[in-house]
């Protein structure tokens, strides 16, 4: 999302920088917009078909073999297993891809399985899931007015290093500057003192897996205030004072001991937020990725709303993206997905057309009807990236059929029996579909290929289009991602001001539609047209809240740390990690300790330490730092050990991986979503 401007002479690339003239990123760019280089010439960066040997070798094969293969193998496994037998897993990548927002959907209802499994259910389902039963569409998503606001509350964000997540927000540092040169304050509340809470004016640490309680005392204490604003939304608001009964047991002071936090700073920070012109709380990666992740979501849109800070200027907003999935179908009151099927081993809730990632492996480990036989993953490395990669895989290597679509050979698609590489980064056009619907201000933009994809290439678009069109046995429809965006755009809200992607090729910078507006009342999906501010799902879900942190629970005191993950500038999850300019400098694939921690166990700074959970044990460098809360350890989310496979995998970095160590029965129960953070560790100094 971030507008580059890259120099080139034939087919060598002089110098990447920001696109000063781009009206969202206004000239920003990261270490990994400059690294696209790196991508482009990289040696290891797979380029044709490849079959696995008899010998666990790899073959270069023609596309029309490949392709014909992997339909021929569905087809015969599902002949022989059933419809469900044919797993698919959606990485990250996909998100961003515009092709592949296209072209996906036919795919997958080509193989018609249920068991369908994403990167979504790893680190975003809370959002979705509240969106859904708040405001009737789970990609109906509110994003904070940063540009306005004069209060920002983050609870477990770090935009200094994302750039934003479930917010698109390109020079978070410059936007930041601004809201505190017009007066406004931020507010950081996370176990760890990030980079973001560096640039704060108030940083609380607060102990992992209870930011629910402290969002239900915040609203607690501004219904015992009596400040509801409820503003323009008041006549479309349903469930007020269900949400009251609901909270009135967690008051500050009964949460305060659990949470870390006072219950004098929590009125304090009710009260800041209710005094602002404009104010807002946004709550991210460690408040999703967590036990209670579908409370926080739910609380955090409740507070902004009861506070006064929805749909208006300052506070929680909606973007009106100029390619709009959701007003693309019009049908208000959609039947929703949460719970339609539940997973075969374990129960687990299906929604948005998905089952948890967790159950992965359970699905292919045990037999019976609709066990997972075949998996095709696309742009995605779920050995690293979802909790317990050494269970999964093991059950990789259990099927009988494994396809990857990917440009690198890695730690997951090195148990494929077809890995198909695609043209990429550089070699292809895009329009980010769904980040200009999570952006803080309403933009579009169109990039064009810088350079042609060789002969021999595929989008990866038309893989999923090949594929999708062998299982169908249909011909050629000539659709085309542009062609698609161009009809998106047309019909869409500017496409009465002329809009089209023909305009977009003639602003190469992108185009500026404005600051977010109020629009939530003509967004809004619901069959009602009413907001539900206490939907039953959520309201019955804080009984295991309360029953986990008020009933007589033993400590655990052979697993005494809590586990956080954390991003790092120069990593983006597993995709960069084949980039020599992004793995210069020291080891960032470290431990990170508070030094008091560290001197209770005999530990020095640099030693290597053993670290346990349940699952696994593994060895990692420990960097003692005051950031960190007592009690709270942190690694790095995206490494893993490396093999030896034949051919060199992508991603050399070393290190070693968090989800050596995560649970993945470990999950937020009200939707699925992994709970990476807060897993329980021990840490031993290595004799």
């Amino acid at each position: 999302m971030c507008g580059i401007e890259i120099e080139y002479k034939g087919k060598e690339i002089l110098s990447i920088k920001g696109d000063k003239k781009d009206p969202l990123s206004q000239g920003h760019i990261c270490p990994k917009g400059v690294a696209l280089q790196d991508f482009y010439k990289d040696p290891d960066r797979l380029r044709k078909p490849l079959r696995k040997t008899a010998n666990g070798g790899w073959e270069t094969i023609s596309w029309e073999v490949a392709i014909d293969t992997v339909a021929n193998r569905i087809k015969a496994i599902q002949a022989k297993h059933g419809k469900n037998a044919v797993a698919t897993f959606l990485g990250n990548p996909n998100a961003h891809n515009m092709g592949n927002t296209f072209f996906l959907p036919f795919l997958l209802k080509a193989i018609g399985s249920k068991n369908r499994f994403s990167a979504s259910s790893v680190d975003q389902l809370p959002h979705h899931v509240a969106s859904n039963y708040m405001f009737g569409h789970g990609l109906l998503s509110p994003i904070p007015d940063i540009d306005r606001t004069n209060f920002m509350m983050m609870i477990g964000s770090n935009p200094m290093v994302s750039n934003g997540s479930m917010m698109t927000v390109p020079n978070f540092p410059k936007r930041l500057k601004a809201l505190q040169a017009r007066g406004g304050k931020l507010v950081v509340i996370d176990p760890r003192h990030t980079e973001t809470a560096e640039k704060a004016d108030q940083h609380f640490f607060i102990k992992p897996e209870t930011d629910a309680l402290f969002l239900a005392a915040l609203i607690h204490t501004v219904f015992k205030k009596d400040s509801v604003r409820l503003k323009h939304l008041q006549t479309h608001i349903k469930g007020l004072e269900k949400l009251k009964a609901a909270l009135q047991n967690f008051s500050p002071e009964r949460v305060a001991p659990i949470t870390g936090i006072t219950a004098t700073n929590i009125k304090a920070i009710a009260t800041q937020m209710l005094a602002a012109e404009g104010a807002v709380c946004h709550s991210r990666m460690g408040a999703s990725t967590q036990l209670f992740g579908g409370l926080c979501q739910w609380l955090t849109n409740a507070l902004n709303i009861v506070t006064g800070n929805f749909d208006c200027e300052g506070g929680m907003m909606f973007t009106q993206p100029a390619a709009d999935h959701i007003m693309a179908s019009p049908k208000k009151g959609r039947p929703r997905s949460y719970g339609r099927y539940q997973s075969r081993v374990s129960g687990k809730p299906y929604y948005n057309g998905e089952f948890p990632v967790s159950v992965l492996a359970e699905e292919i480990e045990t037999e019976g009807e609709d066990q997972i036989k075949a998996l095709l993953v696309i742009a995605g490395n779920p050995i690293l990236s979802t909790p317990n990669g050494l269970r999964l895989e093991k059950a990789i290597q259990q099927l009988e059929f494994v396809v990857s679509i990917d440009i690198y050979l890695n730690e997951t698609n090195c148990h494929a029996d077809i890995i198909l590489p695609v043209a990429t980064g550089l070699e292809a056009s895009n329009y980010d579909v769904i980040f200009h619907a999570m952006a803080v201000r309403n933009t579009a933009k169109y990039s064009p290929a810088l350079f042609n994809k060789a002969k021999d290439q595929r989008y990866d678009w038309e893989v999923i289009k090949a594929i999708t069109q062998k299982l169908f046995n249909m011909p050629d429809n000539g659709f085309t991602p542009e062609m698609i965006l161009d009809n998106m755009l047309q019909s869409g809200y500017y496409g009465k001001d002329g809009l089209s992607l023909e305009k977009l090729k003639a602003n190469p910078h992108g185009i500026d539609l404005g600051a977010l507006r109020p629009c939530l009342l003509q967004r809004l999906q619901t069959d009602d047209e009413q907001i539900d501010l206490a939907p039953d799902l959520f309201v019955t879900d804080l009984t295991r809240l309360e029953n986990t942190y008020f009933s007589v629970n033993g400590e655990n005191t052979e697993f005494s740390f809590a586990l956080i993950g954390r991003r790092n500038l120069r990593h983006h999850n597993t995709w960069t990690h084949n980039s020599e300019r992004l793995k210069r400098g020291r080891n960032a694939c470290t431990l990170l300790m508070h030094p008091k921690d560290a001197t209770a166990i005999g530990i020095e700074n640099g030693e290597t330490v053993k670290i346990t959970s349940c699952i696994s044990s593994i060895n990692i460098e420990v960097e003692l730092s005051n950031e960190m809360m007592q009690g709270v350890v942190s690694m790095p989310q995206g490494w893993g050990n490396r093999k030896k496979t034949g051919m060199k995998i992508a991603a050399a970095y070393g290190g070693v991986s968090i989800n050596c160590l995560t649970d993945e029965t470990r999950i937020d129960e009200l939707t699925g979503n992994a709970a990476l953070n807060g897993t329980r560790v021990k840490v031993e100094k290595l004799e």
